[in-house]
């Protein structure tokens, strides 16, 4: 190798120290691509020894990609195809890292053994900024906001794509326009301020302006604006950045307008955040707290409503709500200016802009007086049935008592008189007949007012009973079935035959069929009452509302036995009633035992 080299070494002091001085990387490679001689440039630019380089091939320097490309342009070089090439590759330092190189490869001519130069340009900062500038470039045209630059005159130099979207205006239209293009009128001082300001080497970031459409649309905007400068450190441009923001000034507005709306509610409003942070209070909610608006808002609702009624009652609601959920209980709360409460609470979820539920709207209606009217008309029902069952009882005695045995004897009076010819006339056989369906009436009208039956045959027989009688009397087919073995308490008893009375009375009245189903069975430590019939229906809540006092007499009596009533009713479809009433059996606490 030393003897190749003496033989292949510069001519010149001076070509020998030019080759060694070169901050250009440089090897002398043979037709095979073996480097013969490199300078210092090349091994620092490597990090490699001039040993290492002499051990490779011009291939082993770069990725395989980057190798073939080089290696097919030294090919059509070798072949005499060309006489020299240029290529940006990459090589590999000696720690594994890569650098970029902008590597020219000549012939050198005119010597017995032909020789190939390679110079090699580190490039490698170059190209990290052409990736930045086009990695910003990139950003620039991908951005939604609007991105431009004008110069010191305040004409447009650049415009991006965003710019195009929100202003109208493409890049062959702004570009060379003076910037007052987007400006109203009557902000062209306010143009004039910003050119200033930038002027004197300042920046202006987030400031919310009006500019104009292609279009003469008026649009919101929040501009952030920078000097341009060159380097020199000299001023020569501005750089700004405009956003879009009139949806969003519309949506404060609205949202202005909605917490005018909630400050002015008599309903208390609160909002609460997903880290149970109020939000906002509205003025009845802070007056019935008597706090300030710095004491509620922006603090956790443990601190504000207590920590056991928001763990066992407040808070499982709001997640319900969080889940997407509206929500909607009763609950009483204790105010320190008009003591306790009623109030029904609505919990409503409240969407951010990506959809997702962020914020529970809280609607606490105050119900203090529609719940006591109701509890006033609950007290004034029971009274009403409570005198209702005394009255009945007594008119049941006295029919029993009194007016049914004068009945009784009646009938055996005119038996007497039948077999007394000179007295009886043609209409008495007639007159008997009319006096026993007499005496079977009044004995009806004594089971309806206060039925004997119930307290000795019990509520089960003395309902079946009861059908029956009701079915020839009105000529109504009543199909009255039971599975209830165990006898029923007298009050569970006397309630559901109420109602069972009240039902087919209102089914004989209003259905418009001969047919009703009733049916009375046990389960689950409940007692079941079911009257249903397929006729002409009616409008439940017209019923309620009206004067009669029938559903409201059925739904007290169950109530007063803890049970509940349950109505479906439509015109024309039929109406079903159910009752249920806790009832433990002595069987079902025999098997318990």
């Amino acid at each position: 190798m030393e003897d190749q080299a003496h033989n292949l070494a510069p001519d010149t002091q001076l070509f020998r120290d030019v080759f060694n001085a070169s901050p250009i990387g440089i090897a002398v490679e043979n037709f095979d691509g073996q480097p013969l001689f490199v300078n210092p440039a090349l091994c620092a630019m490597l990090g490699c020894s001039e040993e290492e380089l002499y051990r490779k091939h011009c291939a082993d320097f770069s990725p395989p990609e980057d190798a073939e490309k080089d290696w097919a342009l030294f090919q059509q070089l070798r072949a005499g195809s060309i006489d020299h090439y240029q290529l940006e590759k990459r090589y590999f330092r000696r720690n594994g890292s890569l650098v970029w190189g902008n590597l020219t490869v000549s012939l050198l001519k005119g010597r017995s053994s032909p020789l190939i130069l390679a110079m090699l340009e580190d490039i490698t900062d170059k190209k990290r900024a052409d990736e930045a500038r086009f990695r910003h470039a990139a950003i620039v045209e991908s951005s939604e906001d609007a991105i431009a630059s004008v110069t010191l005159d305040g004409v447009i130099a650049s415009w991006n794509a965003g710019a195009q979207r929100i202003f109208g205006y493409t890049e062959s239209e702004a570009v060379g326009k003076s910037v007052t293009l987007l400006v109203p009128p009557e902000r062209l001082d306010e143009e004039k301020k910003i050119l200033e300001t930038l002027k004197a080497d300042r920046r202006i970031d987030q400031f919310e302006t009006v500019r104009v459409s292609k279009t003469g649309e008026r649009i919101d905007v929040s501009m952030s604006i920078s000097p341009i400068k060159d380097s020199a450190d000299k001023i020569v441009g501005f750089s700004g950045i405009s956003r879009n923001i009139t949806e969003r000034k519309r949506a404060e507005e609205r949202l202005r307008e909605y917490e005018k709306a909630v400050e002015g509610a008599e309903d208390i409003i609160g909002v609460v955040d997903r880290e149970y942070r109020l939000v906002l209070a509205n003025r009845q909610y802070l007056k019935m707290r008597n706090l300030t608006r710095e004491q509620v808002v922006g603090r956790f609702v443990p601190e504000v409503l207590g920590r056991e009624v928001f763990e066992t009652v407040i808070k499982p609601k709001l997640d319900e709500c969080f889940r997407g959920n509206v929500v909607r209980y009763e609950m009483r709360f204790s105010y320190p200016t008009v003591g306790e409460r009623d109030l029904l609470l609505s919990y409503f979820p409240v969407e951010a802009a990506n959809g997702a539920i962020d914020r529970v709207a809280c609607i606490l209606h105050d119900i203090t007086d529609r719940k006591r009217v109701e509890e006033a008309r609950s007290a004034m029902t029971r009274r009403l049935i409570e005198a209702q069952e005394q009255e009945r009882s007594r008119i049941g005695r006295e029919l029993h008592d009194d007016i049914n045995q004068r009945l009784a004897l009646l009938a055996i009076e005119l038996e007497q008189l039948r077999n007394n010819p000179v007295e009886v006339s043609n209409g008495l056989q007639q007159l008997l007949e009319k006096t026993h369906a007499l005496s079977h009436d009044v004995q009806a009208l004594s089971h309806e007012l206060h039925s004997s039956r119930l307290e000795y045959l019990g509520a089960v027989s003395c309902m079946r009973s009861w059908c029956r009688e009701f079915s020839e009397r009105q000529k109504m087919e009543v199909d009255f079935r039971s599975d209830v073995p165990s006898p029923l308490p007298f009050e569970i008893g006397l309630s559901l035959l109420r109602v069972l009375q009240e039902a087919l009375n209102n089914a004989v009245k209003h259905s418009g069929v001969k047919s009703v189903e009733v049916q009375l069975e046990e389960q689950l430590n409940e007692v079941h009452l079911l009257v249903r019939d397929s006729g002409n229906g009616f409008d439940i809540e017209a019923a309620r509302q009206g004067s009669g006092l029938g559903l409201t007499s059925m739904q007290e009596r169950i109530r007063l036995v803890n049970g509940t009533i349950a109505l479906e009713s439509k015109p024309m479809a039929g109406t079903t009633i159910h009752v249920r009433v806790p009832f433990r059996s002595e069987h079902a606490a025999g098997v318990a035992g």
